[in-house]
């Protein structure tokens, strides 16, 4: 599951999730510092989006960043 690219905290599912719809990235719980949604997870997602059958699979995979990172 993620954990906070500062305090390494781990996020709960439905904080992940929320955190995949946000433009602005979203605070941490436990240190309050932003995160977002690494670039190499948003690359991972694009290519996931054509079956739903990886969703399980996407959710182990995703990882934080400290600081908004461009796609490509």
């Amino acid at each position: 599951m993620a954990r906070c690219a500062n305090c390494n905290y781990k996020w709960k599912v439905k904080d992940v999730l929320a955190l995949g719809f946000s433009k602005r990235g979203k605070e941490c719980g436990n240190c309050g510092h932003r995160q977002y949604v690494s670039a190499e997870t948003q690359r991972l997602f694009t290519l996931g989006y054509l079956s739903l059958l990886f969703v399980p699979f996407l959710l182990s995979k995703i990882k934080l960043s400290g600081k908004d990172e461009p796609l490509w």
